[in-house]
């Protein structure tokens, strides 16, 4: 099989409910629906975050916004469905792009133009609305983005049902949920999730980090240059992953590139106090950008830990017609992670800081949890095919 044209058109809407995705709420054109409903949740939930003037509000825009967009589980699925083993590596090559242009013009945004009428009084100085509503500018831009992926979403995305694929074959059933939790699904879906565990952790803490300032051990950066960071960091995670992945699973294995990517959580984790105690010293130097971009480089074996873990359940279902429904085990178990991810990482923080330790103990928190990932995947055998079913 040749890697369908379409992926780089679904490859744009990757806002979705993850557990929509289960074999039996995604049927054939059925998630078609769930994304578009789901972007249009996100545009309301974007809106709702600028206009908010309580903290109440800003939770309430935020949990709709995270429970449309806990992840790409339909997308994935669909992928899935149009491609096999030959050709998935290059398929999910091309899943980086919506990511890298998402986590590039993201931060761009929010931190050039919060508080617009404070930082450019000359052009917004005068708008009443962006005085009372600091937040509604940024939040305003980053909707009118999703509504253009809504329009894209419309036009182009079109569902393929597996049966279409071989309609000559004979398409094996999808099979009941305590069928599905095999030790393959078990292992392959404790990997993701402390994967995932990991991710979150760590970048909830890295933006703290950098606005801490450097007496309380921090870098003391302001909003727009960490922006630009992380802006800067999404580019090359992005472009690496699409040029160079396929590549890599080809010459080694996904297994060694996942376990490379999560055993890279643990130097991350160990040049915070490394940036910190050089940025005592020295002030914000050549030094402590070198620790910086060092960290942000080792962040790209991570990524790429992403496409491994899709590999690996794909292959972890049973069979085809269980795709779906292992895919959506995965992205809730996953999803779960996410959240508990940034929380256990605040309240660990914030517990520190009442209790007058060093709040940045975290990074003890955070290197056992980079720990468990690799125990998890060393759980994985070398190739996916392996578990890939017969049928």
């Amino acid at each position: 099989m040749e890697t369908n044209p379409r992926l780089v058109a679904m490859s744009v809407s990757f806002s979705y409910l993850d557990y929509l995705s289960l074999e039996s709420t995604v049927r054939p054109h059925r998630a078609e629906a769930v994304t578009l409903t789901a972007l249009l949740a996100i545009i309301i939930s974007m809106f709702s975050f600028g206009l908010s003037k309580s903290f109440l509000g800003l939770l309430v825009s935020r949990v709709v916004c995270g429970a449309f967009d806990l992840g790409d589980a339909v997308i994935k699925t669909l992928v899935m469905d149009i491609t096999d083993t030959t050709n998935m590596p290059k398929a999910y090559s091309y899943m980086p792009i919506p990511l890298m242009v998402g986590t590039t013009v993201g931060p761009l945004i929010g931190g050039s133009l919060s508080r617009p009428a404070d930082r450019f009084p000359g052009i917004f100085g005068q708008s009443e609305l962006l005085k009372t509503y600091p937040y509604l500018l940024p939040c305003s831009i980053s909707a009118s983005f999703i509504f253009i992926t809504w329009l894209v979403a419309y036009i182009c995305l079109k569902e393929i049902d597996p049966g279409e694929v071989n309609p000559a074959e004979v398409q094996p059933k999808p099979l009941s949920l305590r069928a599905l939790l095999t030790s393959k699904m078990l292992s392959a879906t404790a990997s993701y999730a402390t994967m995932g565990l990991f991710q979150m952790g760590f970048n909830s803490v890295l933006p703290v980090f950098y606005a801490t300032p450097i007496e309380l051990g921090g870098l003391s950066l302001d909003p727009p240059r960490i922006g630009a960071l992380l802006a800067a960091s999404g580019v090359t995670h992005g472009m690496f992953q699409l040029f160079f992945y396929a590549h890599l699973h080809d010459r080694f294995s996904a297994r060694a590139i996942h376990i490379t990517g999560v055993s890279s959580g643990i130097p991350m984790v160990i040049l915070f106090p490394v940036t910190k105690a050089l940025a005592r010293v020295y002030g914000i130097g050549m030094a402590v950008w070198l620790c910086v971009a060092i960290q942000l480089m080792l962040k790209i074996n991570l990524i790429m830990c992403f496409p491994c873990m899709t590999l690996f359940i794909r292959a972890a279902a049973p069979n085809r017609a269980s795709i779906r429904a292992t895919n959506g085990i995965a992205q809730v178990a996953v999803a779960v992670a996410r959240i508990v991810g940034p929380v256990s990482a605040a309240l660990v923080f914030s517990y520190l800081l009442q209790q007058g330790h060093d709040p940045w103990l975290i990074y003890y928190f955070l290197i056992v949890i980079a720990f468990l990932a690799v125990g998890t995947g060393l759980l994985l055998p070398r190739d996916p095919s392996v578990w890939e079913d017969p049928q």
